[in-house]
């Protein structure tokens, strides 16, 4: 992985401009997320990046229980089921608009960044009821921001994430499936394919063979 503060400053800047490009008609856009809008996968992201500054402010006393691929294993809590959507849409719906979910996250993600850039890497942090050290915490929120960046841009016109995240995302889906993942996958493919976000295909089961029922392997 890339020095992780600095990865980190490069996805959520690239995150951040992303979300200040979006105008007002797009912000209603379907994402990647099904079911969620532009609008409200913004405020997740907000939400998100709240919960970045909050990790890193929360020392853990005992040394780290997961890491950065352990964090993403089945069991953790996932941001995509009903009750967190239908809370981040009626929040989403009384921020303004999409222009000031925008700054408000730029604003946090700057945070963030100070924050993690304040403490040394190997540092344990709690999140989420697990305890990883701040080189994997950050590791875990450039994976969300990758992620949802691509799922933002499925159906706006805007680039996709930097090459650096994208590793990052592969990196942690070959931890989880216990080996590489087919070679012919560029980073986008992995990262969709691996979170389930496309299907994988027949020449794929094939080449997977018995870790294609490892799919998806995280969502």
């Amino acid at each position: 992985m890339d020095e992780p503060v600095e990865l980190l400053r490069q996805t959520l800047g690239d995150l951040a401009a992303l979300l200040e490009s979006v105008t007002e008609p797009e912000s209603w856009e379907p994402t990647g997320c099904a079911g969620w809008s532009v609008l409200d996968l913004g405020f997740h992201l907000l939400e998100d990046a709240h919960r970045a500054l909050v990790d890193l402010a929360t020392p853990a006393d005992g040394p780290p229980d997961t890491d950065a691929v352990g964090y993403w294993r089945p069991g953790r809590p996932s941001p995509h089921d009903g009750d967190d959507l239908w809370s981040a849409r009626v929040a989403a719906s009384v921020q303004g608009g999409i222009a000031r979910v925008a700054r408000r996250h730029r604003e946090a993600a700057a945070a963030v960044v100070v924050a993690a850039g304040r403490l040394g890497m190997q540092d344990a942090v709690r999140s989420q009821g697990a305890v990883m050290t701040v080189a994997d915490d950050l590791s875990s929120m450039v994976v969300e921001a990758a992620i949802h960046h691509l799922d933002l841009v499925v159906r706006l016109d805007r680039p996709g994430p930097s090459a650096e995240p994208l590793a990052e995302v592969r990196r942690i889906l070959a931890g989880l499936l216990g080996g590489p993942l087919p070679s012919r996958w560029d980073d986008v493919t992995a990262a969709r394919r691996g979170t389930g976000r496309e299907p994988l295909t027949a020449e794929d089961r094939a080449e997977l063979g018995p870790r294609a029922a490892a799919f998806p392997l995280f969502g």
